[in-house]
């Protein structure tokens, strides 16, 4: 998939045209002026200190007042300020090359900071060896979601882009359950969702109830194989399949999916769940170390995400642009990238941002450009 933007990302703009606040004005219509310069300096300064300990992205704001200034600039945004998630949802989304259907992914993240649980639901569209984060869910709990949760962020999907849109939705163990499965059936969104070895599974041929694992006892190592016929599992239709794969420690284990659709590709569409924990990692240890946030309040964790939402996108488009038509990124000799190209693109923003006299170099701020 080629990414194709309406202006010469290397063409020479002029500083108005070129700064990202002149570019989220263009996007984000709803939000007012006063409150789109601080988003724009917060993402900026988001990839050049990247962490979101405020002091630190205070000292990276590029105006002319000093530190403790933007601190309270920061502080008050968040303590007050009214931000419409969807309507950075909506951004992402108009980032993505148009498709009449996306490839969905969900999962939590959480981190424990004192004796507050973050704890966070997200959808991602799966794109170019990430997930895209879309729409999230602050959880004031510890563990597992929920079905009202996961039907919640799902119907605001709907809302937003509709369910037809829906190419599958990937997930992990934790997604099953009667109701959720009869959600996603009713409404016809398919699915690949791994399930646990220890499953039920009805064949409504016989009437028989047997282990999954029973029915694939013959599988060897790297084998895929899809039962052809209908199965109930926590008592919804469904297709089962599964391989054998290693283990964390090695080992072999089974890996059971059950799909809505035929599953003859549900083992390699399986696989890229994992993009959301590449886009997770980003988020945290490998990018802006969310993790540093002391917020508590859900509301005002929920802001930083969308900014860091924002940042991320911006990083991994530049990313993309500037491996494939600038600098292609060093290949080592195991035969991976020296780097992601998130990090290539986040390293290349910040030299950008910190060394004012490349910054005609590539147009970066078109990247968050939807025209």
């Amino acid at each position: 998939m080629i990414l194709s933007y309406s202006k010469n990302p290397t063409s020479k703009a002029s500083h108005e045209d070129t700064t990202l606040f002149s570019v989220l004005k263009e996007e984000l219509t709803c939000i007012n002026v006063a409150r789109l310069k601080l988003m724009s300096l917060f993402i900026c300064a988001l990839c050049k200190v990247q962490t979101v300990n405020y002091e630190r992205l205070a000292l990276g704001f590029d105006t002319k007042v000093e530190k403790n200034s933007n601190l309270r600039r920061i502080q008050r945004f968040f303590a007050s300020y009214i931000l419409d998630h969807d309507l950075i949802a909506k951004l992402v989304f108009r980032l993505l090359p148009k498709q009449e259907k996306y490839e969905l992914t969900m999962d939590r993240t959480n981190w424990k900071f004192g004796e507050s649980n973050i704890n966070i639901l997200v959808i991602g569209i799966v794109y170019q060896g990430v997930a895209f984060p879309l729409l999230f869910k602050m959880m004031d709990k510890f563990g597992n979601s929920n079905t009202e949760e996961r039907k919640e962020i799902l119907d605001r999907y709907d809302n937003l882009f509709g369910f037809q849109t829906i190419d599958v939705l990937v997930a992990d163990r934790e997604f099953v359950g009667y109701e959720w499965l009869n959600y996603l059936n009713i409404n016809k969104i398919p699915y690949h969702i791994r399930i646990r070895e220890n499953f039920d599974v009805l064949l409504p041929r016989n009437k028989h109830i047997v282990k999954a694992s029973w029915l694939f006892k013959d599988l060897k190592m790297g084998q895929f194989k899809h039962y052809s016929r209908i199965v109930y599992i926590n008592k919804v239709a469904c297709y089962l399949s599964a391989s054998v794969i290693k283990s964390k420690t090695g080992q072999p284990e089974y890996q059971f999916l059950i799909s809505f659709n035929n599953p003859k590709d549900a083992n390699q569409c399986y696989k890229r769940r994992w993009q959301i924990e590449t886009m997770f990692k980003a988020l945290k240890s490998s990018g802006f170390n969310l993790e540093d946030t002391h917020l508590r309040d859900p509301d005002r964790i929920a802001k930083l995400i969308s900014m860091v939402f924002i940042a991320f996108v911006w990083c991994y488009k530049v990313g993309i642009y500037i491996d494939a038509k600038v600098k292609p990124i060093t290949i080592k000799k195991h035969g991976y990238k020296a780097k992601s190209l998130f990090k290539y693109g986040l390293e290349y923003i910040a030299n950008i941002l910190l060394n004012p006299q490349n910054q005609l170099v590539v147009n970066i701020y078109q990247f968050l450009s939807c025209s």
